[in-house]
């Protein structure tokens, strides 16, 4: 199992769950996880963490920022390179189906500055990793994790994670939803 995971999943767990982790075996969990590539954090993703509410994130999964941990187990997964399988095809679905209808709003000016900042983005950069991995014949079961809902967007001019990953047929699982896979961890209250 190979889980891409966005900055609202990190910051759910390390609001919502950490803080009964007592004995720190989903701390350790997670770590293997990345460490061990299973649990993908992208370079934006890791950006993000850096910068969003007080580097909450970094700060309870400090060996996120540790150069020594970062470098022996590669991480972050780098995505400047990172090229779309069919790249007419994907260009495509940015310009047509992944647009909301605030897009249809923009002038081209805008919409091409909106277009640049999206495909700069953690999300689109998630999408791309995922589509090359799948491209690639993986055996193994990909999903991305998001606490995102397909719902409303904000004004903004791209659909949300979750709706572009089913129409890329990209499996989406929340954070209880991932960790309900994983035996070695039993949440339960007494």
């Amino acid at each position: 199992m190979i889980v891409v995971i966005d900055t609202s999943s990190l910051l759910s767990l390390v609001r919502y769950y950490l803080p009964f982790d007592q004995n720190k075996k989903l701390f350790n969990l997670i770590k293997q996880e990345i460490q061990n590539h299973n649990i993908i954090i992208i370079d934006e993703v890791l950006n993000e963490c850096k910068s969003v509410s007080g580097k909450l994130v970094v700060k309870k999964l400090n060996f996120l920022i540790n150069k020594e941990f970062l470098n022996l187990f590669k991480i972050p997964t780098k995505t400047e390179n990172l090229i779309p399988p069919s790249p007419t095809k994907f260009y495509n679905l940015v310009n047509n189906t992944f647009i909301t209808t605030n897009a249809k709003r923009l002038n081209s000016a805008q919409m091409e500055q909106q277009k640049r900042e999206f495909l700069g983005s953690a999300d689109a950069k998630m999408i791309i990793y995922l589509l090359n991995k799948i491209n690639s014949n993986s055996f193994e079961k990909l999903f991305l994790v998001t606490e995102e809902t397909e719902g409303s967007n904000d004004q903004k001019a791209f659909k949300k994670l979750p709706a572009i990953c089913k129409i890329l047929n990209i499996e989406v699982k929340t954070l209880p939803e991932l960790l309900e896979l994983y035996s070695e961890i039993n949440i339960k209250f007494e």
